[in-house]
């Protein structure tokens, strides 16, 4: 017999906490349910975050602790990235397209996918590839 399992909660790596929490809260809709402490130097941050937007959590925590971050996101660890997809259901991908585009987001507009998926594709600011799709 097998555990019962109830969901599923994504922890990704991000290089800068800030970003990526001005992204998934800020064009995403997610907001922070828990965080770990503020440290102040040597900058104003934290190191972990459970985000919630309804029932979709994700946790986001910091790829490098403040002292041995480097100053910029190298193309290795974007190109690390690249076999790490998060696929959202989103029941009105049209109007998810709208409202990220106006938000500055770069995608292509909405297509549907062989398997009869209707989706959106972009990228987060560490370079992870997002989905946002439902049924056509």
């Amino acid at each position: 017999m097998a555990p019962q399992l109830t969901d599923l909660c994504t922890l990704i790596q991000v290089f800068d906490m800030m970003v990526s929490i001005e992204f998934y809260c800020g064009k995403l809709g997610f907001a922070i349910a828990q965080q770990s402490p503020v440290i102040e130097e040597p900058y104003r941050h934290f190191n972990w975050a459970l985000l919630q937007q309804g029932e979709v959590r994700l946790m986001l925590n910091t790829a490098y602790e403040a002292p041995e971050r480097p100053h910029a996101i190298g193309p290795e660890r974007r190109a690390a990235h690249a076999d790490t997809i998060l696929y959202f259901g989103c029941p009105d991908v049209d109007d998810a397209y709208r409202q990220l585009t106006a938000a500055g987001i770069d995608m292509r507009p909405p297509k549907t996918a062989p398997y009869g998926m209707k989706q959106i594709s972009f990228k987060d600011p560490d370079g992870y590839d997002i989905c946002l799709q439902w049924p056509a």
